[in-house]
């Protein structure tokens, strides 16, 4: 039992702790449902205490089903939803708001302002990223400007700042570690990714103390220990890393071309770019992938704010389906002569468009549209975002068309419609693992490089194995026809 590894997931709708073996193969797992909080039209908010309540409940429920205690561990690792933006006391570990979510809208207005004042190059340069609601750095400064006192208590060193994993951290260890990552630091449209630092010039633009900020780590690197009374005996925390790069890790896309897209609440999909940071011409993200040994690897991503979530809302809103997992088979019923768009644009739009303002909408409505062709819509919304996604990242790194493999995951791809839809309309095979909680897995293999268990990334890919293939059946000029009419129904509710 010993050398096990314990992968804490703590994404935007729930949290979840998974045991791994020292071979990385999962033995068991706990989840709970993280609340939503939604104060105002934009807003979306987390309550820092579910997450932490959750996150210790399921650490301990997975290593009960398990059948291991905590002096089995070899280390934990820690992946998170990404850019969620946390201020706590410094002195009592309290948040002194809600946790503000990286779907959050609310400055819009600041990152507006911003645009037009010319400071995108700058941040672009820095950061790798663009001025957007999406990124922490304007939410700090909201809570900043917006919480009574806030200012002033940063000012004089008593508050501290961090994304979910540095929170975390913070919770486990008593206190005793503020850190964070570098994949982490680099959304925070606060760090120079190319120098691997906090930016001063950043930090004057949102007007952000230093002295809130978290200490950069590694990816694989000493967090620090546990608390000994939260599992029984003080655990090493050995990774970190946000979602979307430890679903890179636990995708085994190592080497540069490779490409892997998420689709959970949103899709986040990343291509490895290698030790070169690349420019984008198409309005995608230059950010890390990894760093290692203080070698930093490169990837260039795209964001889809809404994948998984525009299933969760025909479920919850409108009522169509009772669970995620009827829209496959009643999109399969819908009538293939309608062409019904669905624009999920309920916070926006991300990459390539970066519209804030921009709102959701259902285009091609007849009196014969019904649940089926609306689930439809609903499934092959996120096929079409993936190809204006892959098109984008194609023309920046130069691959021809038809070249890429995606490796995809999150709870999205277990439907054999929406993966078939994916591989049909991009025109390019999708590849589904047999391990689909590939950021879990990206933890683990973290905190397992650091404990010295498992091999630093290279050819040998041993935990990665393929579960099904999905080839492209619909002909090109059909899928080239429905994404002309995809296309026509985003111009319709961009707003810039």
């Amino acid at each position: 039992m010993k050398g096990l590894l314990l992968a804490i997931d703590q994404g935007t709708t729930s949290t979840r702790s998974i045991l791994h073996g020292p071979d990385l193969a999962p033995r068991a797992a706990a989840q709970r449902e993280l609340p939503q909080h939604f104060p105002a039209s934009g807003w979306v908010e987390h309550e820092p205490e579910d997450i932490w309540q959750a996150t210790v409940a399921t650490m301990r429920e997975a290593l009960a089903r398990g059948g291991a205690s905590a002096d089995h561990l070899a280390g934990i690792g820690i992946t998170n939803q990404r850019e969620t933006t946390l201020l706590w006391d410094r002195a009592t570990g309290r948040p002194i708001h809600r946790a503000i979510v990286w779907q959050d809208r609310r400055t819009a207005a600041h990152c507006a302002r911003l645009a037009a004042e010319g400071a995108g190059a700058l941040i672009a340069e820095r950061s790798g990223l663009l001025p957007d609601p999406y990124f922490s750095a304007t939410k700090l400064a909201w809570l900043l400007e917006n919480v009574g006192g806030a200012r002033a208590a940063a000012a004089r060193g008593d508050l501290a700042f961090g994304t979910v994993d540095s929170f975390l951290l913070w919770r486990l260890t008593g206190g005793r570690v503020h850190a964070t990552d570098a994949t982490n630091a680099a959304r925070t449209m606060l760090f120079d990714i190319r120098r691997g630092c906090w930016d001063a010039d950043l930090l004057r633009l949102f007007d952000i103390p230093d002295s809130v900020l978290p200490e950069v780590r590694d990816n694989a690197a000493e967090f620090g220990t546990t608390e000994p009374g939260l599992l029984g005996v003080a655990v090493p925390v050995r990774g970190m890393a946000g979602d979307q790069h430890a679903a890179m890790l636990g995708q085994a896309c190592f080497a540069p071309g490779m490409v892997k897209s998420t689709y959970g609440t949103g899709c986040f999909l990343l291509l490895n770019t290698g030790d070169v940071a690349v420019p984008s011409k198409n309005r995608l993200l230059t950010t890390l992938a990894w760093q290692l040994g203080g070698q930093r690897t490169y990837a260039l991503e795209g964001a889809i704010f809404i994948a998984g979530a525009a299933v969760q809302w025909l479920r919850d809103g409108l009522g169509l389906i009772r669970d995620a997992a009827e829209s496959g088979a009643l999109a399969a019923r819908a009538d293939p002569a309608q062409a019904v768009y669905f624009v999920p644009a309920f916070t926006g739009l991300g990459a390539p468009h970066w519209d804030a303002e921009a709102r959701g909408a259902i285009f091609g409505l007849t009196r014969n549209t019904g649940p089926a062709e609306i689930c439809r819509a609903a499934l092959e919304s996120v096929a079409f975002q993936t190809r204006d996604l892959v098109q984008a990242m194609q023309a920046d790194w130069g691959a021809a068309r038809g070249q890429t493999v995606l490796r995809v995951d999150g709870g999205m791809t277990a439907s054999d419609f929406a993966m078939q839809a994916l591989s049909d309309l991009l025109g390019a095979p999708v590849d589904r693992p047999e391990v689909q909680e590939t950021t879990a897995l990206g933890a683990a293999y973290l905190a397992g490089l650091q404990a010295g268990l498992l091999p630093p990334p290279g050819p040998a890919v041993a935990h990665w194995r393929l579960d099904r293939r999905f080839q492209p059946a619909m002909p090109r000029a059909e899928a080239d026809r429905r994404h002309a009419g995809w296309q026509d129904a985003v111009r319709r509710v961009l707003t810039r």
